[in-house]
């Protein structure tokens, strides 16, 4: 759940994606952002898609290999991070011990 206002929640998630290293911009709209990140030694390409979903109070995140069956848990590794910053950010409420 979102601890701030979700306005400045999206500003701090986009500067937070953007931060990623290998990352390019795919699409982005208002409260919509699909990203590609490239593996650090062999280039794999992976989608991470952000949804704001001010309703809820909520920030949607999806990462997922483009190519072949498993990735070793990089993209559950890279939400993970990303979730402990916005919590550390004050963005959203921290993950359950």
């Amino acid at each position: 759940m979102l601890r701030i206002a979700p306005e400045d929640a999206w500003r701090v998630t986009r500067r937070t994606v953007f931060a990623l290293p290998r990352t390019r911009l795919v699409e982005e709209t208002d409260a919509y952002l699909h990203v590609e990140t490239r593996s650090a030694v062999f280039r794999f390409a992976d989608d991470l898609e952000v949804l704001l979903r001010p309703l809820s109070g909520q920030i949607a995140v999806r990462s997922a290999l483009r190519m072949g069956y498993g990735d070793l848990g990089a993209n559950r590794r890279r939400v993970g991070r990303l979730r402990a910053t916005l919590a550390e950010l004050g963005v959203v409420e921290s993950p359950a011990p």
